[in-house]
């Protein structure tokens, strides 16, 4: 694997990309490094990995000067009782009320299967990545609503976290406006990002296609979220799911599958580095639009 402190030589000196990166982005770099690496064993819901996952997320963002909430909750697999922590902190919105937009990325992976390390660097430390580059650029840039960050556990066992959150620790539909879900947004030879749930919620569509139109880095597809079409429609396939359950708009931000996908050389190596700062920082740009046109 590339140390970070080469990648950040070459970003720099514009060997990989045109632009200086951002704090934000070398901040979702910085993550996706840690969380990939042999020390967190693959990040596995309930392992060692996973403990060590968590610790370093709450320092970072400890760092940020957030107060940082944990919620701890149980489910059984193959007759195993498993722990799962979700780790959320919340910007508060200048609106005097309870809205929000929930903003979701999954922590958690395979961890180790037959002595192998499944590193899942960009499923999902990539979006793990991003939620701590948006609550650094929260910290500097006031919004209109509350927006309520959460890494998530325990979604490759289930998407247990996610349902956690939404039917036995959240509350109302109506004080969650939105769910914006990442999870794999770091790989693409293609350079494109899709963004599902459109199709339910259109209102959504212009915002996004807009905001894109100041990103020549990736190209913003939409699609695969169309009932009737199997294994094409990702409404399903993520943490956003629950929230879409429950009748909350959302939308999923990800990649089409690659052949590292739930494969132990889904590594740090592996990601497209000018691709990926560019999708934080959409990602990053169409947080603030949404909320800005969100009643």
């Amino acid at each position: 694997m590339r140390p970070i402190a080469l990648i950040v030589c070459f970003l720099f000196f514009g060997a990989i990309s045109k632009a200086q990166p951002t704090v934000q982005n070398l901040l979702a770099l910085k993550v996706v490094e840690k969380l990939s690496s042999k020390e967190m064993e693959g990040r596995r819901s309930g392992t060692q990995g996973n403990a060590k996952a968590r610790k370093f997320l709450i320092h970072e963002f400890e760092k940020l000067e957030y107060r940082v909430e944990t919620d701890t909750f149980y489910f059984e697999r193959k007759n195993e009782e498993i722990m799962g922590v979700n780790i959320s902190v919340t910007h508060e919105g200048n609106q005097e009320n309870d809205q929000a937009i929930v903003v979701t990325a999954h922590y958690d992976h395979l961890g180790k299967m037959n002595n192998e390390i499944y590193f899942g660097a960009d499923d999902n430390a990539s979006g793990t990545g991003a939620l701590v580059a948006l609550a650094s650029f929260l910290r500097e840039n006031p919004t209109k609503h509350n927006i309520e960050i959460i890494a998530l556990d325990a979604e490759e066992m289930g998407l247990r976290g996610a349902f956690h959150y939404v039917n036995e620790k959240h509350s109302p539909k109506e004080e969650i406006l939105l769910n914006i879900n990442m999870d794999m947004i770091s790989q693409s030879e293609k350079k494109e990002l899709y963004a599902c749930g459109t199709y339910h919620y259109p209102f959504l569509k212009p915002i996004a296609d807009n905001t894109a139109d100041a990103f020549t880095g990736m190209t913003l597809k939409f699609g695969h979220d169309v009932p009737g079409t199997g294994g094409q429609d990702w409404s399903q396939s993520s943490d956003h799911f629950p929230f879409h359950q429950k009748e909350i708009p959302f939308i999923y931000f990800g990649v089409e599958d690659h052949p590292y996908y739930h494969k132990p050389d889904d590594t740090f190596d592996k990601i497209h580095l000018e691709f990926y700062f560019e999708v934080v920082n959409f990602i990053t740009a169409f947080l603030v639009d949404v909320d800005k046109k969100l009643d």
